[in-house]
């Protein structure tokens, strides 16, 4: 992370907080030392950069890994600004790019790090709490890593979808809950675990959030038949 990252924690994220004033609760629950699973709601871009500069202590997240192989000076720029929050080039989809997402993430859990994650895997889009894919409580169970709950509110409207800038009047709120200790659930072989883990942490989510809970997955639209069948059939999601 480098003199980027300390770069931005020490002038950016103070900068930040006055510009914006946003109220954070409950740093004093985040353990300092060791692996750290963030399980936050999803509701703007800017969840990104809400989490770490509120955090207090460095936090790591997968970005997309268009952000870091631009050319010219937009893509140096682009580069050196993710790579100061404490991001990491990934690329994003199913099949084995979710898994190369998930190694990386355990083998930063294993390195003692602090992880951001969101279970409902991409933005809600109407404000609703969606349900959550597993892939968190397995990275939680595999590693024995604690979770922290999340609890975002006002970035959607500080920066809705669409927006290329943040608006500077909107309040955002951080919510940090207490540590989650999930191994009671089983271990993260167990779909069944890896199902009551996840929503423990979403009902979790929920209580620091307040949001209307959707009931359902934030489904990508369907681009062909297959892709149909598989949201209308029960299926387990990472």
């Amino acid at each position: 992370m480098g003199f980027a990252y300390f770069l931005s924690r020490r002038i950016i994220a103070p900068l930040a907080r006055v510009i914006y004033r946003p109220r954070i609760e409950g740093r004093h629950h985040v353990p300092r030392q060791g692996p750290v699973i963030f399980a936050s709601n999803h509701l703007s871009f800017i969840d990104s950069f809400a989490i770490p500069m509120s955090a207090p202590r460095p936090v790591h997240f997968l970005a997309k890994s268009s952000y870091f192989d631009g050319t010219g000076l937009r893509g140096r720029i682009s580069r050196a600004f993710f790579t100061a929050l404490g991001a990491s080039p990934v690329e994003r989809g199913a099949g084995q790019a979710a898994l190369d997402a998930l190694d990386s993430q355990e083998r930063m859990l294993n390195a003692d790090k602090a992880i951001a994650l969101y279970p409902e895997g991409t933005r809600s889009l109407d404000g609703r709490l969606y349900k959550g894919r597993t892939g968190v409580a397995f990275l939680a169970l595999q590693t024995g890593a604690p979770v922290v709950p999340v609890g975002l509110a006002g970035t959607n409207e500080a920066m809705p979808v669409g927006a290329k800038f943040p608006r500077l009047r909107p309040r955002i709120s951080v919510r940090f809950g207490e540590p989650l200790d999930l191994s009671h659930h089983g271990p993260a072989t167990s779909g069944k675990a890896r199902r009551l883990a996840t929503d423990e942490i979403m009902a979790a989510i929920h209580e620091l959030s307040g949001q209307e809970l959707a009931g359902t997955y934030n489904e990508v639209p369907a681009h062909n038949p297959i892709e149909r069948i598989k949201q209308v059939f029960p299926h387990e999601r990472r």
